[in-house]
This record gives C-alpha cells, sequence and structure tokens, in this order.
C-alpha cells in the first residue's frame, strides 16, 4: 500500500487509544479549504512520490510497538482509494492493533465491506455540507449518493463511529446547517472543526472566515438536540 506519511505517536486521533497514524496519498474530493494538498493534487503527489514509505518499514516498526501502542490509524487523502486497504489491515490486525479509518465516505462499497468483514474499530466520516451542494464543494466526480449510503450505513451502529464538520461561514449558510442537522440526527457523536485559513488547497479559501467561538458553541448546543454526543475541536 502506498503510505506517503507517518506519525508515530497520538494520544487524541483514535479515542481511548494510543496509536500511530499512517497518511496514504491521492484523493478523489478537491475540497477547496483542504490543508493537505501534497497529499491531494497529482503534480504535488509526484514532487514527494520518491519518500513515500515501503509498508516493510511500517510493519517493522509496529512490531517494535507490540504492547506499548493500541492501534493505528490510516488517514489521508482517502485511504479507500489504496487497492491494498483492505490487505492491509488484515496484516495490521494480526500483528494485535486496533484500526481507525478516517474517510470521506465517497467509497460505500469499500467502507461497507471493511466493516462487515470485521476489520475496523472505529471510522470517522467527515461530511462536508449538505447533500444538495456536495458537488459544489468537493467536485463533481463524487456520486452524492454514495455519501449519504455511507452515512446511513454508519448510523446503523455496525462499528462506532464519529461524523465530523469543518465549519466555514463562507460555506455553512443556516440553510445548510439544518440540512446536516436532518441529514446526521440520531447519531452517536459529531465534532465541529474550526476553519483554518492559512495554506488551502485554493486561494480564494485564504479569505474566507472561521465561526467565532461564542457561534461555534451555539452550533454545539443546535446539533446537540439532535445527536447523541457532540463537541468542538
Amino acid at each position: 500500500m502506498l503510505i506517503s506519511g507517518v506519525q508515530k505517536f497520538t494520544m487524541l486521533d483514535f479515542p481511548e487509544h494510543t496509536s500511530a497514524i499512517v497518511f496514504t496519498p491521492g484523493c478523489n474530493m478537491r475540497c477547496g479549504y483542504c490543508h493537505n494538498k501534497e497529499f491531494v493534487l497529482p503534480s504535488e503527489l509526484k514532487k514527494i512520490s520518491s519518500s513515500f514509505i515501503d509498508e516493510k518499514i511500517i510493519f517493522n516498526f509496529l512490531e517494535t510497538r507490540k504492547g506499548l501502542l493500541d492501534g493505528l490509524v490510516i488517514s489521508g487523502g482517502e485511504p479507500t482509494l489504496q487497492r491494498d486497504l483492505k490487505s492491509f489491515i488484515e496484516k495490521v490486525r494480526n500483528l494485535g492493533f486496533k484500526i481507525k479509518l478516517d474517510t470521506n465516505g465517497a467509497r460505500f462499497e469499500v467502507l461497507k465491506d471493511l466493516v462487515e468483514s470485521g476489520l475496523l474499530n472505529y471510522v470517522a466520516m467527515d461530511v462536508k455540507t449538505s447533500l444538495s451542494r456536495y458537488n459544489e464543494l468537493v467536485g463533481p466526480l463524487i456520486k452524492v449518493q454514495d455519501i449519504e449510503n455511507s452515512i446511513n450505513f454508519l448510523k446503523g451502529n455496525r462499528v462506532p463511529y464519529e461524523f465530523r464538520t469543518t465549519f466555514i461561514k463562507e460555506v455553512h449558510s443556516t440553510e445548510i446547517i439544518e440540512d446536516i442537522k436532518k441529514l446526521l440526527s440520531g447519531s452517536d457523536k459529531y465534532f465541529l472543526q474550526s476553519f483554518r485559513s492559512a495554506n488551502t488547497l485554493e486561494e480564494k479559501f485564504q479569505c474566507y472566515n472561521a465561526f467565532s467561538k461564542g457561534e461555534m458553541i451555539e452550533l454545539k448546543n443546535e446539533f446537540a438536540k439532535f445527536i447523541k454526543k457532540v463537541d468542538i475541536r
């Protein structure tokens, strides 16, 4: 599996577990506010492809962390684009580590297969905006039905999960926020993330604005009426 980066230790990314993180290159979305363009754009990926990490190095590292780390987070980019993701996860699980997957939910069948195969211990899915505005924000290649299917599948509680949204004033209108509330109503866990305008994939987003701390608290309280646990990151 292609691995573009690694973080050897975190206590924040995998709830209740110590873990490492591996990052996979490439993404099927083009969110203008993305901060990881080096993992997304083909032109940028070419520049760093010589520094991609052989998965053998990752497995050697994990061997030395048995009993010290609980799990591995697989993030991106978008990990479900990797053809050998499933076999990679199987190998990691065989070493005794739990798996958390970060995903945009656009490859529903891949997500469904991994969950139903019992390979995932936790899933974090980004919900970018309302379904009606998805393609406008992330690009025309995404099938919105797959996004909705992934959301509804995770809401079925087949695996512990969370949804998360980065809120941007110029993107998330009152109408869109109401649509997201309806879309995620009944979910277990939801995180509101603050927007950062530096180093965005599209330059125009560097002029966009985050919601204030007070506004984020108001949003949290509103979502908490529909979702079991809501917090701000």
